[in-house]
């Protein structure tokens, strides 16, 4: 596996606005080192990019914590349960689906391993990355509920765009062919 800095230093001329951002979202913010880094680790977990994981977690080893590791791949795997469930809710728009119970399992997200905010910060993350308003709505408020700021909630949605443009500018730097 790649480290993060090689990742990084895979992008070209034309990506290189990603590796910067990537480096800028990680290293400042409103949040917590620990919390950018987990909301990155999230984030690439929601997007399914193995490699992009062990790099995340193995560069920021000093602000993750075991349990920090864990609450991004459960507030991964239960967002991208949720993200499809309530998007489909929501855009189906009929109250009879409404009305329905999920019966779907989350209690990971009422006993955290860490706390209900950096849970709360990974999910919202990949509520943003998978476009589900209902979830992006029910975790902005829980993390106003927890005392975060707007600002904090947007460091959080900012860093989960760049993880995600960072994913295809690697991608993108495989060479193309043409036929």
């Amino acid at each position: 596996m790649r480290t993060l800095d090689e990742l990084k230093a895979t992008l070209g001329d034309d990506t290189k606005d990603m590796r910067l951002n990537l480096g800028n979202v990680l290293d400042n913010g409103d949040l917590e080192p620990a919390e950018r880094w987990a909301v990155a680790l999230a984030s690439a977990y929601f997007l399914r990019a193995g490699e992009l994981v062990e790099a995340i977690a193995t560069a920021g080893a000093a602000h993750l914590t075991p349990a920090a590791i864990a609450d991004a791949k459960a507030a991964a795997a239960i967002m991208g349960m949720n993200t499809v469930y309530y998007r489909f809710r929501h855009m189906i728009g009929k109250p009879s689906y409404s009305q329905r119970q999920a019966g779907l399992r989350m209690a990971r997200m009422g006993k955290p391993a860490t706390t209900k905010a950096l849970f709360e910060l990974a999910s919202m993350a990949c509520a943003a990355l998978a476009g589900c308003e209902m979830c992006i709505k029910a975790h902005e408020q829980s993390l106003l509920n927890e005392g975060y700021s707007e600002d904090r909630v947007h460091q959080a949605v900012r860093i989960a765009a760049v993880v995600n443009g960072f994913l295809i500018a690697t991608a993108a730097e495989a060479p193309a062919t043409v036929a």
